[in-house]
């Protein structure tokens, strides 16, 4: 069954983006150009738009309570950032539509002409990319699915045992799964549904949000990374491999490399200037997240609370790393770029080409570093930097609560 589910997600058309295409269409991040679907998707974006600013108001009236404030942060502040990555890809459709037709037809013309070379990096970088994908699939089902238990539980709870009443008298504190304010009472029954309902809804539909956004993304991080490899071998070869080729041919291939250069160069700035102002936000949620997540494990009493705290924790760091690191990657493979014509038999040529390797090297000089605003680069270096603020962060908080 897994099988088909998983063979139904690819497309011929799209070898590598095949399945995180469909995720963003599933979940509407690419609008469909029927009006009644799109303004279906619309609406679905606007309600949970609404429930991340109900958690927001609901900060106000956890003020005096350090845990229940912590709680409501962490959730809060990524269904905060899931609305800016979709408002963002909302409005910049066109940018990134252009980015996916790129990805898409670069990666088929690539698979044009396999050589054994060619076709180790394109498979390599095609497998990795599907397992990136349902790994952070089953990472991200996983928190939201162990939510929406504990949120099934509550309603239990709520309905079949004096647990509602002990709310609704005041005997009990009503401490809700994910926290959020409604002009209405949540300790009656119609009320405690009605918030429950609302809170399962924005919880998978978000993680809808963030699984086909953050996927996308990384895969296209993938792929750059297999042109810039696939660009070296390629600019290796421009005299030939094993036997020389003519001088028409080597020039029609030290074009072709120059041509393939500048579109890379192109569109990976786009992907740069449509992620860098969500990865800048990104950036300072994750040292508050991580900082207030490790803090409720020091003071949770409750194993069960602790682990399923620990696996959001685990979800947070796992899902910045996977940014910072491909993008280090793409970073330290187009810093070898340079290397390919090197590699060829450039020192065999006439004048006039040896001059034309000279000038593809320099353009090849040009690195590919995707930023989190214009303060930092997005690397390893930074994570371990982020890592290190929120570890300040909590030896502070912890300090201020002895």
């Amino acid at each position: 069954m897994l099988k088909n589910i998983v063979r139904k997600l690819e497309n011929p058309k799209r070898p590598l983006l095949g399945p995180n295409i469909k995720a963003l269409e599933f979940w509407g991040l690419l609008l469909p150009e029927r009006p009644f679907k799109r303004y279906f998707y619309i609406f679905m974006h606007i309600n949970v738009t609404v429930f991340t600013a109900s958690e927001l108001a609901e900060v106000w009236f956890l003020r005096d309570d350090m845990n229940l404030l912590l709680n409501n942060l962490k959730i809060t502040l990524l269904a905060a950032i899931s609305v800016c990555k979709v408002s963002t890809m909302l409005a910049w459709q066109k940018y990134w539509k252009d980015i996916i037709n790129y990805v898409s037809e670069s990666d088929l013309n690539r698979r044009d002409f396999m050589t054994i070379k060619r076709k180790s990096i394109i498979n390599r970088y095609t497998k990795y990319s599907r397992k990136i994908t349902y790994f952070h699939w089953a990472l991200m089902y996983t928190t939201v699915t162990i939510v929406n238990i504990q949120i099934l539980i509550q309603v239990y709870k709520f309905i079949f045992t004096s647990y509602g009443e002990n709310i609704s008298n005041g005997t009990l504190k009503y401490v809700q799964v994910i926290s959020s304010w409604v002009p209405f009472s949540k300790t009656t029954i119609p009320g405690f549904l009605m918030t429950s309902a609302y809170q399962i809804y924005a919880a998978t539909y978000g993680s809808g949000w963030i699984t086909s956004y953050d996927t996308n993304a990384i895969v296209i991080m993938v792929f750059l990374r297999g042109e810039l490899e696939l660009l070296r071998v390629d600019s290796a070869n421009i005299f030939g491999e094993k036997s020389p080729v003519s001088d028409a041919e080597a020039l029609r291939r030290l074009k072709d490399c120059q041509r393939r250069h500048v579109q890379l160069m192109k569109y990976s700035r786009l992907f740069d200037s449509c992620l860098s102002p969500i990865m800048l936000l990104y950036m300072f949620v994750c040292s508050v997240m991580l900082c207030a997540t490790v803090y409720q494990i020091t003071i949770e009493t409750s194993a069960m609370q602790q682990f399923l705290t620990a696996e959001y924790l685990i979800f947070g760091i796992a899902q910045l790393f996977m940014y910072c690191w491909h993008s280090n990657e793409v970073l330290y493979v187009s810093k070898d770029l340079m290397l390919g014509p090197y590699e060829s038999t450039w020192w065999k040529q006439n004048v006039h080409r040896q001059k034309d390797v000279n000038i593809l090297v320099d353009q090849f000089k040009k690195t590919i570093v995707f930023t989190a605003g214009p303060f930092t680069d997005l690397t390893v270096a930074t994570f371990i930097s982020i890592l290190k603020g929120a570890y300040s962060y909590y030896t502070l908080l912890s300090q201020s609560q002895a």
